[in-house]
């Protein structure tokens, strides 16, 4: 069989399965990677296992998300995090370094190795060639501890480029491209391996924001080949030594085709509150913008900030806009002062914040009410900017820049004398700035190392093996596209709680039901149902473990996003589907569901559950391997790992 890329490092790494579309399989991970949201709980999760040391090639803890500090509790996170890496052999990022993407890529992505991060963006060190997937922390801890992390093995969807971008359209509306075709729903269970003439003139940053971006498809992840292109950004990076080529075999077989024409293509913009939701630039140009963020993991690179820069060059800000603009990493930032890119943007009126996620997660810069704000990260989610009416648009930062001067949704092509052509001249620079200082690495002796523990941080809950019987009142009922943020909000007054789970768990599903955590906790637990995709986006397992810990003890949807379906499994919460999804219709908040012998139904996979108010049958089934039910029979992952090991 003539393997694609995808396969082939996967047959490398592989534990235990059989490498059939669908089937679970297990696979050695060579990396991990956290941030500060997700890594206080995998860490804690680690610890609990009892290992001295990490059992990966290379473990490394990011500090990027919330390091606005408005109180002890982020700093004292901080400081935990990085006690706990020098205790346990991992390296660590410090606060200011930058986003753990744009850092890990230029640091530490290998060609043909394989990556898991607790985070959902993960994907974009498949850019080098490497397999990076996201997950739970709590997956992220087994890997440390040296488990082979399990998965359904994915089709694999061949993305065919052909062409060459035109000047003013970007990498960015390739994955807009495909997210219109595909939509968020339609990736669950498969893997986007980009090839053809195309790729060859997509440089890695570009590709680094569509495998980024990926995420937002579902899919598992997205890959490119490593290839000459890859040698050059690596050696640039004087990591060399590292890069092996890797390219899928000549006539190699797909599960799927899609081609996209690079000729073709136009400058795109994702509307309200979901990342599919694309339209070409031109239909939005009516669209007055309050506020423009260029910044994130999907687009702070310095060739990204380069080609923003030659936009605003010689003007300045619409009066009516507020310009804010994140560096991707401290590398980019140093390069774009050392290039005088840094000075035109601050010429143009620019606010320059540090190199973090901030905007992209509601900490800090959240949009006046009700303005539009026009921004190049990834996520458009109702609320996630931290203005629960903020209308956010998602684009390239070449779209951003003009909109900022403008002051309305802009085509760079459309700029009165501007010559777009400039914008092919933008290369990444290969004169970087190479200093680690601000990575810790891991040490040797860590016997008089102490892991500093604020009193925010509080120990880990953990659910007690299943019950064989399982019910309760239906304590919410949600539709479709329910996502991480609507189940536990991030921001700049939640976030601060994550380490505390009984702290934050007053806030699951806050924007949606305020008395969803005095329910909960007044009945003692109970049930959610929900529609297609429920959980998709992030990949915060605080969706699954707050619950968990008010006593959420089974989700009933119609279908679940991979990660927190995961997720829920991996805390101890029955993640059930319709067999017959017009049922959803039939069921009430408030309805008393009943499971009996649970155990019994989830061995067989197959449940019947009784609506005891309606007197009413309900058909559900769960898609669990064997080891995800024990899993859940022992109350979680945690429980199960501590009896293997």
């Amino acid at each position: 069989m003539k393997e694609n890329i995808t396969r082939k490092i996967l047959k490398s790494h592989l534990v235990e399965g059989n490498m059939i579309a669908g089937e679970e399989i297990s696979i050695k991970i060579d990396q991990t990677l956290t941030q500060d949201a997700t890594g206080t709980m995998a860490y804690l999760s680690f610890e609990a296992l009892g290992l001295p040391r990490v059992r990966t090639e290379v473990s490394v803890s990011y500090i990027d998300h919330n390091t606005l500090q408005t109180g002890f509790e982020n700093a004292d996170d901080h400081a935990f995090l990085q006690t706990i890496a020098a205790k346990y052999g991992i390296h660590c990022s410090r606060p200011g370094n930058g986003i753990c993407h744009q850092v890990h890529s230029e640091r530490f992505a290998v060609p043909g190795k394989t990556l898991l991060g607790s985070d959902s963006h993960t994907p974009t060190s498949s850019a080098l060639g490497m397999i990076a997937i996201g997950a739970g922390g709590m997956s992220v801890a087994m890997a440390m501890a040296g488990q082979p992390f399990p998965l359904v093995m994915p089709e694999v969807i061949n993305v065919r480029l052909t062409g060459q971008l035109r000047a003013g359209v970007a990498a960015k509306d390739i994955i807009l491209e495909l997210l219109r075709r595909m939509t968020v729903k339609n990736g669950v269970g498969k893997v986007i391996e980009y090839t053809g003439p195309g790729v060859e003139t997509l440089s890695i940053p570009e590709r680094c924001t569509i495998t980024n971006m990926g995420a937002e498809l579902g899919v598992t992840t997205s890959i490119f080949p490593s290839d000459k292109l890859t040698y050059e950004f690596m050696k640039s990076q004087c990591r060399e030594v590292d890069w092996t080529e890797l390219k899928a075999d000549d006539d190699a077989e797909y599960d799927g085709l899609i081609e996209i024409n690079l000729d073709e293509l136009d400058a795109m913009v994702a509307k309200p509150h979901m990342p599919d939701k694309v339209i070409k630039v031109k239909e939005a140009s009516d669209v007055k913008v309050t506020q423009v963020f260029i910044g994130s993991c999907t687009n702070s690179s310095y060739s990204d900030l380069a080609k923003a820069a030659i936009i605003l060059d010689g003007k300045f800000v619409h009066p009516d806009v507020s310009l804010c603009i994140a560096p991707g990493s401290r590398q980019v930032f140093e390069m774009i002062a050392r290039d005088g890119i840094l000075q035109k943007l601050i010429s143009a009126g620019a606010r320059i914040l540090e190199s973090a996620c901030g905007p992209c997660i509601g900490i800090g810069q959240s949009p006046q009410s009700g303005g539009v704000s026009l921004r190049t990260n990834n996520r458009n989610f109702i609320g996630r900017s931290g203005t629960a009416d903020g209308q956010i648009y998602l684009a390239s930062p070449e779209v951003a820049a003009a909109s900022a001067i403008t002051g309305v949704i802009t085509d760079p092509r459309d700029l009165d004398g501007f010559n777009v052509e400039k914008l092919k001249e933008v290369k990444e620079s290969e004169e970087r700035i190479i200093d680690d200082r601000m990575i810790q690495a891991p040490v040797e002796n860590t016997e008089d190392i102490v892991v500093r523990r604020g009193p925010n941080i509080r120990p880990l809950p953990v659910r007690d093996e299943m019950e064989d019987e399982i019910g309760g009142k239906v304590l919410l009922k949600v539709g479709d596209d329910i996502t991480t943020d609507d189940i536990m909000p991030a921001g700049s007054k939640i976030l601060p709680l994550r380490s505390n789970v009984p702290a934050i768990s007053q806030y699951v599903f806050n924007g949606i039901d305020t008395a969803f955590a005095q329910r909960a906790k007044e009945n003692n637990g109970g049930i959610v149902v929900g529609g297609v995709n429920y959980g998709q986006g992030s990949s915060r397992e605080h969706a699954a473990l707050a619950p968990m810990y008010l006593g959420v003890k089974a989700i009933l949807a119609k279908s679940f996003a991979r990660i927190h379906h995961d997720n829920l499994i991996n805390y101890g919460i029955l993640p059930l589907r319709f067999k017959d999804q017009s049922d959803y219709d039939n069921i009430s908040q408030d309805d008393v569901l009943v499971i009996e012998n649970a155990k019994d139904q989830l061995r067989n996979g197959e449940f019947i559950i009784i609506n005891k108010t309606k007197n009413a049958k309900i058909e559900a089934y769960a898609t669990l391997s064997d080891r995800q039910k024990d899993v859940l029979l022992d109350g979680g992952q945690l429980n199960y790992i501590k009896k293997l090991l």
